[in-house]
């Protein structure tokens, strides 16, 4: 065989495993210590398996935007194919984002949006109506006087301004229902120190609303301890857990709106840009109040 024919040979060679090398899915994830962080990218892992030549890696910050921002930077070096951000801070990402977009990365933001606009898709629910939900449900509990806890979340995440620009817009319309507000950052250990605070301040509420299950579960763990039974303060959360379903069940918990994890969703836009179809840039996932009377025919989220 000539070395022509050589040639032509090792260039086939070359291009066919080229053609077989699988496409890469990164998750560059703000924290896997939160539920709900865990199971997105657990939700892309599983959808990934089953779709052949398609891989699948993620990357936990712990919580640290430089270490998040510094792993983005680590699959831009990688040159995945696409790359799925979950940030606990909407400006600070914007750079390392956009620099992503711009080495041709196609970059999905999930849940948690950034202030600005070089990315490919962003998923995500309403989150003013998920603050309005749960204020208008308490509200009508408490037929419009009382005391509220609103639970917040992390500071730096827009979600978090955004579920609390719901519900207090909700609020203003009720001036007989005093709020107050505490910080739990989406995590039961932050919720359980600040809801143990609050008793040892002798500060009582007649009802709570937290930006997610988690820190309701948190808030329980202390009433527990400190003999006040759960069932006696109206309590939503946000997220709808498979634990929610049993608090509202055994009536420790009065609602959750579901906030779906988005993963699947990601993985359908990630197939979408490997087919070369165009996706759109804004991709809103509804929500819905679940309480005792649909616990048991809607399905938690996890």
């Amino acid at each position: 065989m000539g070395i022509k024919k050589l040639f032509i040979v090792w260039l086939g060679v070359m291009v066919g495993l080229h053609a077989a090398q699988p496409r890469v899915i990164a998750f560059a994830q703000d924290t896997m210590a939160n539920d709900f962080r865990k199971a997105q990218v657990f939700e892309v892992r599983d959808a990934v398996q089953s779709l052949p030549q398609v891989k699948f890696t993620y990357s936990d910050a712990e919580g640290k935007t430089a270490l998040l921002i510094a792993q983005i930077e680590k699959f831009i070096v990688q040159k995945v194919d696409v790359l799925i951000v979950g940030t606990n801070d909407a400006k600070a990402v914007v750079p390392v984002v956009a620099k992503a977009y711009q080495n041709g990365i196609a970059v999905i933001i999930l849940d948690r949006g950034i202030d600005g606009d070089q990315y490919t898709t962003f998923i995500h629910s309403d989150n003013i109506k998920i603050g309005a939900i749960g204020g208008e449900y308490i509200a009508k509990q408490l037929n419009g006087k009382g005391k509220v806890l609103l639970f917040e979340g992390i500071q730096t995440a827009d979600v978090t301004h955004l579920r609390t620009q719901g519900f207090m817009e909700v609020m203003a319309k009720y001036p007989a229902i005093k709020v107050i507000k505490r910080t739990g950052n989406y995590l039961r250990k932050d919720a359980i120190i600040e809801t143990e605070k609050l008793l040892e301040e002798g500060i009582r509420v007649d009802a709570i609303f937290s930006e997610s299950d988690s820190m309701l579960s948190g808030v329980r763990t202390v009433y527990y301890r400190y003999g006040i039974a759960p069932s006696s303060v109206i309590m939503v959360g946000c997220d709808y857990t498979s634990e929610a379903q049993s608090a509202i069940l055994k009536g420790e918990q009065t609602g959750s709106v579901l906030f779906p994890l988005g993963g699947n969703e990601s993985v359908e836009i990630a197939q979408k840009i490997f087919a070369g179809l165009r996706v759109p840039k804004d991709l809103v996932i509804p929500v819905k109040l679940v309480t005792r009377e649909n616990a048991t025919i809607v399905k938690p989220i996890f």
